[in-house]
């Protein structure tokens, strides 16, 4: 699972040791992030002798203190690790009062405006073209997601508004991303995900500031070997089931990259496969797509390769391509083999079955 391009790149040659923060959160959080940090330590001398730094977050977390995400734990992530890793976060869908989900406010805390979520199926001979290759790129900080939201009564009962915030910056940012990551892969091709056809302001504000970055001050010419296209989200969806070898790099605003590429994880067998980081331009953090997942918390049988994967790019990101590719190579061995798999995989196997066999092939 190749993570390209990072967006800053960090120097390592200096480094003594790694400071990782590890937020394992709720659920099925608390089973795989343990699977991450094996995969890292079996990499051995090959990396700087690695220190890994428990922290607080999540919604089991808010029920003992009233707080989700502790500011003792920001701190920390800016002032004490060069990266972390989160496992996943159990957000209820009723309103509860003095909630707000940490994994968005940390994005926002840290600045963490990239999204950036790879789904790639592993193909049956090592030397194969997989049956899907493609990268989500979800802008990280606004749309809905800025949680601005009122309830009223009106004249026929109740009215709930929320606003949806789009700005030039954040679009131009991840629009500059997104064309840097389509010009270093192979295929080049980038597509944009919009609705302007309805969400004419803010979605056409998106929608023209990505496209307008190849005529940014100092661009000249770089991305010209990119092929643009856009795309309306409700057809993307439908496309991306019917002909996903269509896609190679999809940018969206943050409530549409959600959407696809939870989507997009169907087509390569399940979410537990699906990893992602959380990346500015001076901190990186991983956090596998799926969710908290409590109907299997507890029972030892949650799919630990996305959180596996997702340290493997936060490896990549921090300039470790070695260590990073190792537990890339591991983990698509594992699946082509297909005889210690998880329950979502159709397999039987118990989490830490499947962290033994990833570690012992790194």
């Amino acid at each position: 699972m190749v993570f390209r391009v990072p967006i800053r790149s960090m120097a390592t040659a200096a480094r003594q040791s790694l400071k990782i923060g590890m937020l394992p959160a709720d659920g099925i959080g608390r089973e795989v992030l343990p699977g991450a940090k094996a995969a890292i330590l079996a990499l051995g001398s090959s990396i700087p002798k690695t220190e890994f730094i428990d922290l607080l977050a999540g919604f089991e977390y808010f029920t003992r203190t009233g707080t989700a995400l502790p500011d003792e734990t920001v701190e920390i992530l800016k002032n004490e690790c060069d990266c972390a890793l989160f496992g996943a976060v159990s957000s209820p869908s009723r309103k509860v009062t003095g909630y707000s989900s940490p994994i968005v406010a940390l994005r926002k805390k840290m600045d963490l405006y990239a999204n950036i979520r790879p789904v790639k199926s592993v193909s049956v001979n090592p030397e194969g073209k997989p049956g899907v290759d493609l990268v989500v790129i979800r802008e990280n900080t606004e749309c809905l997601y800025v949680k601005q939201e009122t309830q009223t009564v009106g004249e026929h009962g109740k009215e709930a508004r929320a606003t949806r915030l789009i700005t030039e910056r954040a679009s131009r940012r991840i629009g500059e991303l997104a064309f840097k990551m389509a010009l270093e892969r192979p295929r080049k091709h980038l597509t944009v995900i919009h609705k302007s056809n309805v969400l004419s302001i803010t979605d056409g504000l998106f929608r023209e500031t990505v496209r307008a970055v190849p005529k940014l001050p100092g661009v000249d010419g770089k991305y010209d070997d990119v092929t643009v296209a856009e795309q309306l989200v409700d057809s993307a969806v439908y496309r991306l089931f019917r002909e996903p070898e269509i896609y190679d790099v999809m940018v969206a605003p943050n409530l549409y990259g959600d959407i696809l590429s939870d989507a997009a994880a169907a087509l390569v067998g399940s979410l537990g496969l699906v990893p992602s980081v959380n990346a500015g331009d001076s901190f990186v953090m991983g956090e596998p797509v799926h969710g908290s997942a409590p109907d299997i918390a507890g029972q030892n049988i949650a799919n630990p390769l996305a959180a596996i994967r997702s340290a493997a790019m936060m490896l990549r990101h921090i300039g470790y391509v070695d260590g990073a590719n190792r537990i890339e190579k591991a983990v698509d061995s594992v699946l082509r083999e297909g005889k210690v798999l998880t329950p979502d995989l159709g397999g039987r196997s118990k989490t830490s079955e499947v962290v033994d066999e990833v570690t012992k092939r790194i």
